[in-house]
Parts: C-alpha cells; structure tokens; sequence
C-alpha cells in the first residue's frame, strides 16, 4: 500500500487521537487548530486510508489478575517456511502471547506473554508452547517491573529535521 503523505495538521490530529480517541471531534478540531468539518474529514481519511487502522479499549493488566509479563525467545530445528508458518499459527491462537515478532540474531522469534501467575506460565508452556512441533529451544525471561508502556507511535514533525 502506498504510504499516505501526513501533513502538520493530520499529525496533530494522530497525537490527539493517540492519546484519546475518545475525544469529540469539535474538540479535536479546536485542539488542531481546524474547523469541526475538515476535522471530520481528515479523520475519515486517515482511516480510510489504513494510516488508523482501528480503535481500542487498553484495559490494565493487573485490574484482570494478570500479573505476570513474560519475554521469550523461541529458536526453530528448521527455519523453513512450513515451520514458520505452523509456529505462527499456534502463536496466534493463544491469547496468552501479546506480540509476537520474526527475529534476525540468535532466536527466531520473541514473544510478550502475560499471564496470571507462574502456574499459569507454567500451564501455557507445557501444554501450549512446547507441543508446537519444530521447536528447538525455547528461553524465558521474567519481568520485574514495567518501566515504560506506551501504545502512540512517534509522530515526526514534517518540519522536523531527519
């Protein structure tokens, strides 16, 4: 898909939104510096074009028991492409993995889960994970304490340099 050229006010419009897409639009136009209409219109470009590709509720972790957030490495005995699709599969249906990224380096992918506690790690592990065939190694890592979490992508100035 070609990339849609954003201009000042279309990325005014994304950090607003970023930060709430909740708000109104006579608000978001007044925070732009737009009039309600264009606003609307921009807005409905932006989605129509894929530049916002969907609105969400982010609902706190902790406020549905799930405590625990954990970063693993899955190296593959075979990067074929059959392999990596059927590990992507299984990935995608345990709604335990929150990310999921194909890797360059030692592992050939990391995975974000979040689960309960280590019982529940435990649990997804043992039966989930480990019985994706084709897995060679799989290394875990536990985090202590979440220091950032952001979910709005940086939004260059047009007229910023670089």
């Amino acid at each position: 898909m070609p990339q849609k050229s954003l201009d000042e006010i279309d990325r005014r419009i994304l950090a607003v939104l970023q930060d709430n897409a909740r708000v109104a639009n006579v608000d978001l136009a007044r925070q732009v510096g737009v009039s309600a209409s264009p606003c609307w219109r921009r807005v409905r470009d932006l989605e129509e074009t894929g530049v916002i590709s969907g609105y969400v509720t982010l609902v706190d972790p902790a406020a549905l028991g799930l405590q625990v957030s954990i970063f693993v490495q899955v190296t593959l005995e075979k990067q074929i492409e059959t392999a990596l699709e059927q590990f992507e599969r299984a990935v995608q249906a345990r709604p335990e993995v929150m990310e999921c990224y194909l890797m360059t380096g030692d592992a050939d992918y990391h995975l974000r889960v979040v689960v309960e506690d280590l019982s529940a790690y435990e649990r997804f592990l043992m039966d989930h994970l480990t019985r994706v065939p084709g897995i060679a190694n799989i290394r875990s890592s536990f985090a202590l304490k979440q220091v950032k979490y952001t979910t709005a992508l940086p939004l260059k100035s047009s007229s910023a340099p670089g």
